[in-house]
């Protein structure tokens, strides 16, 4: 078991993270998929996002339903999960609440579901609430609610009524103006920001000329989404710097060069996702690197870091 430096603590809607990294929900199941690697210790991550929950258990997409990309994968798992009244009595119970936070994710089809779901988890020891309004890679719901602002709104509005929780709201990248979104979000009453989702994409196999994956399109993640993610997490700081909204900057992030251009963008905290996949032991890495950046620039903490990005004043060039 590791123990985090203090320099890495953060304050994150009033709970204490340990560091600022963030395992991210759909990356690590339930919370216990990692716990069986030898060297992984959630102690390691300031909190962790669990599966998307739906009220209903839901079977998930047809195969298949992952697909390697240069720079990333498409995912497109349809949110897989056995429903909100089995994850709170009977996977809930098995997390170990002293070891880090740990973050619902609610998903719904409707704004009934979204409600129902989340007053479940209200009523039960979990850390924080995370609305997914922006998946992807259902057919109905998430794309619909998240890159409307308005219905961003209707659904955060409920979901404020219904918990006492700290309340995160996961912004789609698919959208014309993700900083109106999230004024939106604000203003209904989230407590933060998770920026971003996964960008839409598709891949073909050109002898079959059918897509790769059983939905035909999924949900891009990894590297390749990366300088996206970094500016729209810079985008919506902009807005939410101004209500003290704090925000889960993701979006490829595979060292602590990543994790500090989010931090520097406007994040506070930071999440980490298809990297696991493929060094599920990366978090002490990144948190080691950051710790060293703190040292080579004589900073204290790294809630310093935070908005610290310093924009150049290009001359006009035109396009």
């Amino acid at each position: 078991m590791t123990t985090p430096d203090p320099r890495l603590h953060i304050d994150f809607c009033g709970l204490d993270f340990a560091t600022p990294l963030v395992l991210l929900s759909g990356c690590v199941g339930f919370g216990k998929e990692y716990t069986r690697i030898a060297g992984f210790s959630n102690h390691d991550a300031g909190a962790v996002c669990l599966k998307a929950t739906t009220g209903s258990p839901r079977p998930g997409n047809p195969p298949h339903r992952v697909y390697e990309t240069p720079g990333g994968m498409l995912n497109a798992i349809g949110l897989q999960n056995p429903g909100v009244d089995r994850v709170v009595d009977e996977i809930l119970p098995t997390l170990d609440f002293s070891e880090t936070r740990f973050i619902a994710n609610v998903s719904g089809s409707t704004i009934e579901e979204y409600i129902a779901v989340t007053e479940h988890f209200d009523d039960s020891p979990i850390d924080a609430i995370e609305i997914n309004i922006s998946c992807p890679n259902v057919k109905e719901g998430g794309v619909t609610f998240g890159n409307d602002p308005d219905m961003s709104a209707r659904v955060v509005e409920a979901c404020r009524k219904a918990t006492s929780k700290p309340l995160i709201t996961k912004l789609s990248p698919n959208q014309t103006n993700i900083a109106e979104n999230a004024r939106c979000c604000i203003e209904a009453g989230t407590d933060a920001l998770a920026v971003i989702n996964t960008l839409m994409g598709m891949a073909i196999d050109i002898e079959s000329r059918t897509p790769f994956i059983g939905n035909n399109q999924g949900g891009l993640s990894g590297p390749a989404i990366r300088p996206v993610a970094v500016l729209k997490t810079h985008q919506v700081y902009q807005v939410a710097r101004e209500k003290g909204v704090p925000i889960i900057g993701q979006g490829g992030v595979a060292s602590a060069e990543d994790a500090i251009e989010f931090l520097l963008a406007g994040a506070s905290a930071v999440g980490v996702g298809t990297a696991l996949f493929y060094d599920p032991l990366i978090l002490p890495k990144i948190g080691q690197g950051i710790l060293d950046y703190l040292e080579r620039h004589s900073l204290e903490r790294v809630s310093q870091l935070t908005g610290a990005l310093v924009l150049n004043d290009p001359a006009d060039y035109g396009c």
